[in-house]
Order: C-alpha cells, then structure tokens, then sequence
C-alpha cells in the first residue's frame, strides 16, 4: 500500500474534462482530495474511478470545498490545487518540499504563464492590486495569492479558517501573518484552464472575489487596530 505523505485538496465543480489529466500527474505519496461542490458532469465518478478520495460539499462556494478537504485530510502536510488543469500538479513538490524539509510553514505558488492567454487581464490586474496591498499591510514579499499552496494540516486547523468563499485563500494568508509563520513564494507554471472558471474567468466572478476580499482586509485592518489600542491600554495602566 502506497505511503501517504501528502494530501491535495481539489476543490471541484464539472471539471469533468480536467480531472484525467490532473489525477494522472499527481507524484508518487500524494492523495487526491477531490472535493465535489454540487457537480451534474459526473466529476465525482470521474475521480472516484481514477483512484481519488471523494468529498461531497454541498454548500457552494470555494471556501466551502477547501475546508472540507481539509477535515478530510488525514496527511501531515495538506496541499491546494485547482480541478481545471491551469496548474500542473507534477510541481506540487515545489510547494511541499519546504514544508517537509522544516524550511517554511506556507509556501504559494506564484503563477508564471505559460502563454499569453492564460490569465485573463482583469484577473492579473486584481491579483497585482491585492499583491501590493498584502506586502503593505503584512510585510510579506508576495506577489501573488495563487491557487496552489502547501502547509502541515495541524497548523492549517489551528487557523480556524471561516470564510467558506472566495476569501479563503486570502484568510488563510492573513492568519499565517498574523501568527508569524515562515511564509515562502515559488515560482509555478500557469496555464490556460480546462473549461470556463467559475471565478476569475468571467469580470462578475473578479468582482466577487474582489468583495469577498475586500470584506476579508477590512476586517483584518480592524482586528489589527484594536489590538494596538488595546496594547497601548495596557502599557500606560
């Protein structure tokens, strides 16, 4: 029986075309999660067929999926991937070989197209924008909050992660910040996805995330200015 060191979280919504190539890539000792958000294409028979471990959540949104996977990892480290073929799993070592080393607790993988349509502008455009606000407000060198990322499960858990929508990612950064984990960005290759995304595909699914997001920092600038009042209390009492 094949040793699991690692499993990775596919959150998953009709990526029927995408999943073959994707499960058939994944390096040895690595588990697919493939965590079915409400699908009708048969993706999760799809997966189920190809050997992956099968999550239904039925409430939608990417948050949602993510942490389903999550709870139903059972490895020391977890990984992140999308279903759609954008991303190539054969570089999930890029990401997990830091964690399983004990040289970082959460390494991104920083999207490099590998042609000139595979992020579409808006997408970019955001991302850039977020990059630059996130390296203001934590000091973390990040220039991207890509899809693919790696961390030990337990430290994952101890994030108490809420959002169950696009500000997933975001919050799981924020919280790693704020608990001054060594945090690392590699260089991943991005392609164009399999299908049509659900999120930075279109300018309404952007405009959502960018909401979902924005919420995310708001909140995070507040929580952050209460704690500097409070030290500031508790210095001159």
């Amino acid at each position: 029986m094949m040793n699991i060191q690692v499993d990775v979280v596919l959150p998953c919504l009709n990526e029927a075309q995408a999943l073959p190539w994707i499960l058939e890539r994944l390096p040895q000792g690595y588990r697919a999660i493939v965590v079915d958000n409400g699908s009708t294409d048969g993706s999760a028979d799809i997966a189920r067929a190809l050997g992956a471990h099968v999550v239904h959540e039925n409430r939608r949104g990417f948050g949602a999926a993510a942490h389903a996977g999550l709870i139903a990892a059972t490895a020391p480290i977890v990984a992140f991937c999308d279903a759609d073929a954008s991303m190539d799993p054969r570089d999930l070592p890029l990401v997990v070989d830091p964690i399983s080393e004990g040289a970082a607790d959460l390494v991104l993988g920083r999207r490099r197209p590998t042609t000139r349509n595979a992020w579409p502008p808006h997408a970019r455009l955001a991302n850039t924008y977020l990059s630059w606000r996130l390296r203001r407000i934590t000091g973390v060198n990040i220039h991207d909050l890509g899809p693919m990322r790696a961390a030990r499960r337990d430290l994952l858990l101890s994030l108490d992660l809420l959002d169950r929508r696009s500000g997933y990612p975001l919050e799981m950064f924020l919280g790693a910040a704020a608990a001054n984990w060594r945090i690392r960005e590699v260089d991943t290759g991005y392609a164009p996805r399999v299908g049509r995304s659900k999120v930075t595909g279109t300018v309404r699914g952007t405009i959502t995330a960018i909401a979902d997001m924005s919420a995310l920092l708001h909140a995070d600038r507040a929580g952050r200015a209460a704690s500097h009042v409070s030290a500031t209390s508790e210095s001159v009492s």
